[in-house]
Parts: C-alpha cells; sequence; structure tokens
C-alpha cells in the first residue's frame, strides 16, 4: 500500500511538472481578445448570469469600519492589506463625504468623495478576522488637501504606507504627489519620509520583477500611464517611463494591475473609463519597458477597479466587478496561466460593493474591499474551500 502511494505521489508530481513546463512554453499572443473561457462563459461574456455564479460552501466576513450611519457625509474607501510582523494591516482613505440622497437613504448610495482634509486611517489584526479601533497613519490637512491612500510596501524589512497627497477635489491638477511613511514599533507611529515621485497617484504599491528591480504603475494629474522602476538603493528614487495616453480615441487605460505570468512576461489589465463593458490588457518581454498595444479582452467589467496576485502555487485569482451594468457584485476569477480565467466564484453582492485588494498569506486569500465607499471590510477564503466549487457545464445567461 505504501509502494502504491508513493507511485501516486511520483506520478502526481511528474503530471503537475509537465503541466508547468506547457505553461512556461506556452505562446502569448498580445493580440488575442480571449481571457474568460469555458462552457459556463456564453458568446457575450456581457451577459453572464453573474447574481447565480457558483458561491463559496464557506467564507469568514468582517467589517472592520463603518461610517454608514454618518449618512453619507463620511467616506471609507481604498482600503490595502498586508501581513507584516505577525500581523495583518489594513489602511484606507477616511474623510469627509458629500451626501447625495436625503437622510436615511445613504447606505447604498455612493456619496461625493476625495474632498478636502481626507486623511489616511488604518487597523491591525492577529487573524485577519478580530480588527483594533481604527488609528491614523497621516493628520488630518486643512482645505483644499486631501491624502489618498495608496499601499503598503515592504522595503528592506520595514513596512511603509504609500499615500498622494491632492488638493480637493479629486486628484486632477495641482498638488498631486506620491510620500512615504515609515511605521515605527518602538514608538507605535507613522513617520513621514518624504515624497517617493512628484504628480503621481499609483495604483498598487511596488512589487518585485524577475531582474531584482521594483516596479509600480503610475499615474499623473492628466491621468497619463507610467511604468517607474527603481526603489533599490533609495525609496525615491524611480526612473519613469511613459506608457498610455489618457485621451486614445480607443479607450481611456485607467486604474492598471500587472503580474508576472510564467515565463516572466508581464502582463497589466486596464479598466476602460470609455465604457466599453470590458478589461483592456498588454504584455511586456522586457521587464515592463515597452509594452504590447492594450486589446479590448472578452473579460467583463463594471468599469471599476480590480486587483490580481499570483498564488504560491502558480494560479492567478483576480477580484473585481464583471457586471457591465453596476457594481455588484464582486468575483473572484481563477486561472492557470494567468492569461485565461476559466472559474469565477460570487463573493458578495446584493450593494454597491467597490475597490477591492487581495493578498494570500497562510492558506487563505483575503480580499478587502468598501460598500458604497462607506465601510472597510474583509472576507477570507481558504484556498481549498475555493477549489471546491465547480462551474456549470451549460452557458450561464441571464434568462
Amino acid at each position: 500500500m505504501k509502494k502504491k502511494s508513493i507511485c501516486y505521489l511520483s506520478l502526481f508530481i511528474i503530471v503537475h511538472l509537465f503541466i508547468q513546463a506547457d505553461i512556461v512554453a506556452q505562446k502569448i499572443d498580445p493580440a488575442s481578445p480571449l481571457m474568460l473561457a469555458g462552457k459556463w462563459v456564453p458568446d457575450d461574456p456581457a451577459k453572464i448570469d453573474f447574481e447565480h455564479l457558483p458561491r463559496l460552501a464557506k467564507s469568514d466576513h468582517v467589517i472592520v469600519h463603518d461610517v454608514r450611519d454618518q449618512d453619507g457625509h463620511r467616506v471609507n474607501q481604498h482600503n490595502y492589506l498586508v501581513h507584516y510582523d505577525g500581523l495583518y494591516w489594513i489602511m484606507w482613505s477616511d474623510g469627509p463625504g458629500e451626501a447625495r440622497t436625503p437622510a436615511g437613504q445613504h447606505r447604498n448610495r455612493v456619496p461625493g468623495h476625495d474632498r478636502a482634509r481626507q486623511k489616511i486611517s488604518y487597523s491591525t489584526s492577529k487573524d485577519g478576522l478580530k480588527w483594533t479601533d481604527a488609528k491614523d497613519i497621516t493628520d488630518t490637512p486643512p482645505a483644499p488637501e486631501g491624502w489618498i491612500a495608496r499601499g503598503f510596501w515592504v522595503r528592506e524589512g520595514k513596512l511603509l504606507a504609500l499615500v498622494s497627497s491632492y488638493i480637493a477635489p479629486g486628484y486632477h491638477g495641482a498638488g498631486l504627489a506620491l510620500h512615504a511613511f515609515e511605521w515605527d514599533k518602538a514608538s507605535s507611529k507613522w513617520t513621514h519620509l518624504g515624497i517617493a515621485y512628484e504628480n503621481t497617484l499609483n495604483n498598487f504599491p511596488p512589487a518585485k520583477l524577475p531582474s531584482g528591480e521594483w516596479m509600480m504603475i503610475r499615474r499623473d494629474s492628466s491621468q497619463n500611464v507610467y511604468t517607474m522602476y527603481g526603489g533599490t538603493k533609495a525609496f525615491n528614487q524611480w526612473e519613469s517611463i511613459p506608457v498610455v495616453k489618457y485621451g486614445r480615441t480607443d479607450f481611456r487605460a485607467e486604474e492598471p494591475s500587472w503580474w508576472i505570468l510564467p515565463n516572466n512576461t508581464l502582463a497589466a489589465l486596464y479598466r476602460d473609463n470609455k465604457h466599453s463593458g470590458f478589461l483592456y490588457r498588454a504584455f511586456s518581454e522586457n521587464n515592463g519597458k515597452s509594452w504590447s498595444d492594450p486589446v479590448k479582452t472578452n473579460f467583463p467589467d463594471a468599469t471599476s477597479k480590480f486587483n490580481a496576485v499570483r498564488l504560491k502555487d502558480g494560479r492567478y485569482v483576480l477580484v473585481s466587478n464583471p457586471n457591465p451594468k453596476k457594481r455588484d457584485p464582486m468575483t473572484l476569477a481563477v486561472s492557470d496561466d494567468g492569461i485565461v480565467f476559466n472559474k469565477m466564484i460570487y463573493l458578495v453582492g446584493g450593494r454597491h460593493i467597490d475597490y477591492p485588494d487581495i493578498m494570500e498569506h497562510d492558506g487563505y486569500i483575503f480580499v478587502a474591499f468598501a460598500s458604497a465607499k462607506q465601510t472597510v471590510e474583509v472576507i477570507r477564503v481558504k484556498i481549498t474551500d475555493m477549489d471546491k466549487v465547480s462551474m456549470p457545464v451549460n452557458p450561464l445567461v441571464v434568462k
């Protein structure tokens, strides 16, 4: 019996190695729109019955911070996660809101946001489910200034919080700059290090390239997209290379996310602010120095922020709002190769949900998000529970 078990394990390892080798050797067609596939995907993926996507048998859901009782006069948004020094950390933009509905009708309506005097708050947790009360990373700036949360960056063993300054309302125009704050464990406080790069609103914090360099994607005050390289000699030493102009006639690139494919090619996704209802994708074979022209994929999108990561087992997960009609529901898509996703799982819905951040730790996937930009929420999904979900064998179409 023991010999049989060893044989089965050896066979599994051999098959897995062949699959990984095939993925690494896979030829990428930058012009291909194929990003979502499976018997359950209809010819027009925008017509997927999102409400009846398969669901997890089990997940854990907590609300970290909630300002819905302030009738739209307070905003919580731009959530980011990290695991550092034995703790889970979450940060978010915490600022004034402008109510757009009468009192008592705000809970599923997005208030006016990115207003003056917005600060950055954070909380910590030992298990990702029980969180401390909110504390401040930044001050509350004087009007018309504000801060926007931009993510955690673990650099040289130190925890940095990236935050963009802006002049309200919104980040367009003067005053935009990416700042770094450093966590001081001895004093339990955040110290302002300085400006990491002027005229910058990154979407996610830097990640390591195969070359060992740090890279992140930034937007300027005119919403043009650039790739940035550096961060090795100092937190504020970067090279910035133009990628996509916002004023294109075919689509408007917004809030990009990127990842490394098995063969070290980079893939980047963009939401389309021209409201095509689908994600755009580009590839780079030289560590992001240049990119293929973005192509509209068949992966539907609500024109909302999304996030993708590569799991430790080599697969990729993408959390987004795929319903082109509204930011509801939020789903988790799974891919073996980082190019084509063949599973889409309903995470949470029945309300306006957006701006997710995703990370993996200790066998779980953690997703942070906001409800109508008034909550900080986290869902914890066990990866083995995600794997138990099966997709329909027929097209899942709204009837």
